[in-house]
Formats: C-alpha cells, sequence, structure tokens
C-alpha cells in the first residue's frame, strides 16, 4: 500500500532524516516508534505534503507520488490525526468533517442535509455516538479525537495517520479506540500508529518499524520482538529500570508543606495532606478526581470554596501564582503548549521568563552572555535536543518542549515542586532522564508533588501516595501498600467524606 524509500529532509546545512525507509501493508497497524527528535513528525509531515523531502520516493500502491500541499496529499488518500488537534472549537462536528470540502449543489448552495447524513454514517460505522450539532469546544477530547478520525474517513483516507492519539484518554477510551482501529484495519485502511506507551504496540499493532537520531534502525512484526528490545533499539541501549532507587526519608524530615484543609466544592469532601523536604508526594486518581484543582488551588490558580495552608510552619494563603512562585513553588502544568510555554519565544527566553530578576545589571540592562549560558546549561542538564538556546520552542518535538519547562526551574531557586503529569508524551529514555532528575532535585533537599495518570510512574516514584476520588482525598498508602491494587481500590471505591 504505502513505501518510502530512501527518505532524507534537511534545514540548511542540518541533515535530519538520513534515508529512512518505511513499508506499510493494506489493512495493517503498523507502529512508527523512536525518542522525541527521533524523526517521526518530519517524516509524517513529508509523508503528508506539509514538507518536501530533501532525497528519497513515495509509493502508493507502486505508483511514485510527489505532493506540493497537504490537500493533494489527502487526495491520494492519506489523512492524519495530529497530537495537537486540528478542529475549529466554535463548528460542530459536521462543519468541521467536512471543512473546505463542503457538499454543495449546482448553485453552490451547501447540502446540509447530505453533509449530516454522511457524517451520522461514518460515526455509526466508527461505533461512536457524537453530539453533532453542538459546537466541538463542548465535546470530551475522546469525542474530538473520534471527530478528527470521523473528518479523515470522509476524505476517503486509506491510509491513516495517528499521532499519539492515546495521550488524554482514559482507559475507557483507548479501548474504544482500538475497537475503532481493528474494525478500520478489517476494511483493509492501512493505520500508521505513534504512541510513546509501549504496551499499546503489543495490543493493537502488527508490525513495527523503529527511527534513532533521524535514521531508520529496524522494522519488524511486533510478535518478534519485547519490550525491552524495542526500548533498546529506540535509545541505542538497554534501560534495566527506568525509575531510581527511592532513598529512604528520614524518620523526623521537616515538613515543607502542610495543607491543613482544602476543599474544591462547597459542601464537598475536604482534603489534608504534608509534604516533607526531600520527598516525591504522588497524586493518584481517575481522570477528574481532583487531583490538578486541589494542586491549583494551593497556588490560587483555582477558587476553591476552602483552602488552608502552612510553608515550613508558618500560614500562608496566595492570591495567585506569582505570589506562589516568589514563595518558592514552581509548577510543570499538564498542558505545556498552553498553560507552560511560550512557544513562539525562544528556548533562552522560556527557560528566563520569571526570572529577569536574576540578570539585571542595575535597572535596566541584563546581562545577556550569563541568561544564555544559564540558558544553555539547564538545556544540557535536561538533554533538549536543540541546536541552540536561540532555538524557538514552536520547532521543538512535544517531548523536548515539555524538558524546557522542567529548565526553566532548574534555573530557578525552588523549595518546592508540583509537575503535573510529567511525563506525557515524551518517550521511555527521556522519561528515564526526567525520574533521575527528579530524585536529584529532592536530593538538593527540593519537595515535589507529582500529578500522574501512569500508575507504573505513581508506584515507581513516589514515597508516599494521595489517593484521590471525588474531589478529595480517600486514602495516604506508603511503603509496600504503594501498589496497583491498593491506589485502584481507593480510587474506584474509597469512601468520601462530606462536609455537611
Amino acid at each position: 500500500m504505502l513505501q518510502l524509500s530512501g527518505i532524507k529532509k534537511s534545514f540548511g546545512n542540518i541533515e535530519v532524516l538520513h534515508g529512512v525507509d518505511l513499508s506499510v501493508q493494506a489493512g495493517e497497524v503498523h507502529a512508527l516508534l523512536g525518542e522525541n527528535g527521533a524523526g517521526k513528525s518530519t517524516l509524517t509531515k513529508i509523508l503528508c505534503g506539509i514538507l518536501k523531502p530533501s532525497a528519497g520516493e513515495i509509493r502508493i500502491n507502486g505508483e511514485v507520488r510527489q505532493f506540493s500541499d497537504y490537500n493533494e496529499a489527502i487526495g491520494a488518500g492519506i489523512g492524519v490525526v495530529f497530537q495537537e488537534f486540528s478542529l475549529v472549537p466554535y463548528l460542530n462536528a459536521v462543519e468541521n468533517m467536512f471543512l473546505a470540502r463542503e457538499v454543495k449543489n449546482r448553485l453552490g448552495f451547501l447540502k446540509r442535509a447530505a453533509m449530516r447524513r454522511r457524517a451520522e454514517d461514518i460515526m455509526r460505522q466508527l461505533g461512536v455516538t457524537i453530539a453533532l450539532d453542538v459546537p466541538i469546544r463542548h465535546l470530551s477530547v475522546a469525542e474530538q479525537q473520534f471527530v478528527e478520525i470521523a473528518k479523515a474517513l470522509a476524505l476517503e483516507a486509506r491510509i491513516l495517520v495517528l499521532d499519539e492519539p492515546t495521550a488524554t484518554l482514559t482507559p475507557a477510551e483507548v479501548e474504544h479506540l482500538f475497537q475503532v482501529m481493528r474494525s478500520l484495519r478489517g476494511k483493509g485502511v492501512s493505520i500508521i500508529f505513534i504512541s510513546h506507551h509501549l504496551e499499546e504496540i503489543f495490543q493493537i499493532c502488527d508490525r513495527v518499524t523503529v527511527l534513532r537520531d533521524g535514521a531508520y534502525v529496524s522494522s519488524c512484526a511486533v510478535s518478534e520482538v519485547d519490550q525491552p528490545r524495542l526500548v533498546e533499539m529506540m535509545v541505542g541501549r538497554r534501560i534495566e529500570s527506568s525509575f531510581p532507587p527511592k532513598p529512604t526519608l528520614p524518620s523526623d524530615a521537616r515538613t515543607v508543606l502542610h495543607v491543613e484543609a482544602v476543599q474544591l466544592a462547597k459542601d464537598g469532601p475536604v482534603s489534608s495532606f504534608s509534604l516533607r523536604a526531600g520527598e516525591i508526594l504522588g497524586f493518584a486518581g481517575l481522570v477528574g478526581s481532583g487531583r490538578t484543582e486541589t494542586a491549583l488551588s494551593m497556588l490560587g490558580a483555582y477558587r476553591a470554596a476552602r483552602c488552608k495552608l502552612s510553608m515550613n510552619g508558618v500560614a500562608i494563603r496566595f492570591k495567585d501564582p506569582s505570589e506562589a512562585l516568589a514563595a518558592g513553588i514552581g509548577l510543570l502544568p499538564e498542558s505545556r503548549k498552553e498553560q507552560g510555554l511560550i512557544t513562539s519565544f525562544t528556548i533562552l527566553h522560556n527557560v528566563s521568563l520569571n526570572n529577569y530578576g536574576k540578570y539585571l545589571l542595575g535597572h535596566f540592562f541584563i546581562n545577556r552572555k550569563r541568561e544564555f549560558d544559564d540558558a544553555r546549561t539547564a538545556m544540557q542538564q535536561v538533554r533538549v535536543k536543540a541546536p541552540s538556546p536561540n532555538t524557538r520552542v514552536d520547532n521543538l518535538s512535544g517531548g523536548n518542549q515539555q524538558k524546557v519547562v522542567i529548565a526553566r526551574w532548574i534555573n530557578h531557586t525552588m523549595k518546592v515542586l508540583i509537575f503535573d503529569e510529567p511525563t506525557r508524551g515524551i518517550d521511555v529514555g527521556a522519561k528515564a532522564e526526567i525520574y533521575q532528575l527528579m530524585r536529584k532535585f529532592t536530593a538538593r533537599g527540593y519537595s515535589i508533588i507529582m500529578i500522574s495518570s501512569e500508575l507504573p510512574e505513581v508506584i515507581g516514584m513516589s514515597d508516599r501516595v494521595c489517593v484521590f476520588r471525588a474531589g478529595g482525598i480517600v486514602a495516604t498508602v506508603e511503603g509496600e501498600a504503594i501498589n496497583s491494587e491498593q491506589i485502584m481500590t481507593h480510587a474506584t471505591t474509597g469512601r468520601i467524606q462530606h462536609v455537611t
């Protein structure tokens, strides 16, 4: 069905793809794996006509094709569901599915009924029930994901690229997506599946191709490899354990932060917890359980019904995040693009953000050399893959963008760090590096609250775990009790104490 041979791509004098091969058969789910910066996104953009290759050829059903833009790729039957959705939030599902390709009569008027029938038919094929007449912004992330897939199918795509489609889905939504993928595979649609969740590769994929540093490494049947072998192919070395050893915290470790009472909603549950020096405190629970809202309420970024806390024994209440920052609390937010970065800025300016007082010379001048050196050092510590600190953040992969946010806190003098989904969209090699960084932070005396939807991450990294359900903490577990059975039991059946 699809054959990419010897694909090269250069930006100026820098070659980022070095003769990549990719072969996808009809009715196959083919995994495309690699670390952040391995070349997956660049290859995808070449396939769909957004970028032109410097060398190599694309064949579809044996015919050589060259695409000057995305529209030509669509015409050839290629549909891409990007990690960042390309939907118009104020239009409904039908309008998004046929945007710029509306069905019209001979007089140029829209055939709305015909488009809706076609949309209903595609959704029926997908086994999805979605409110087609409401603006996209009112749909859940999973529903928007299916609208993106339906949009590609409305264009009669026979080759479908799914870029990190499960990143923000619940386990039940992931399973539904996989059912849809199996159904499409049965109808002869070829699917290229990009994911950092290696366990998903073994659930849904038939074959896998691995890239590393812009070069082709290998292709094979999924049945021929195991997870450690895939990791080794991706990073060029074996990673025996992603999680560093947990240090033993002193029994008398100082309490850095004590949250006496936080109540997200009036008459809702009241939670309390403490954070000790050198500790990683995990926040676990199902999506919507109140983990992120609890952390943001501490910073004054979420209006809670009640929030009473103290730092180092001194009662304090933050009106907004700037006050929390001044007190030494840093946040790596769940949504890096919307809340953590200014993507049109350079790495240097994002790393220096909120910390320019450090570089002032007098009242009006900035020590640019020191600013540049600090940004470069922070980049090197978290291994941001970019030519220099002057690289714009919107030119980086998602994982490298996440690393830039972490680099900012390396450049700050923080006491408490809140990491909300710190490894979402990051490859296995980079995850191990970030876990090591987190332990380096705690070894220096930092304290970390880690909010994560990945149970292995919570279990492997947390010294204690606060388990949330329905807006409050239902249990705090430590030691041997930090296991999947205990955490999920509390998260799904834990008793909620409501205030009357």
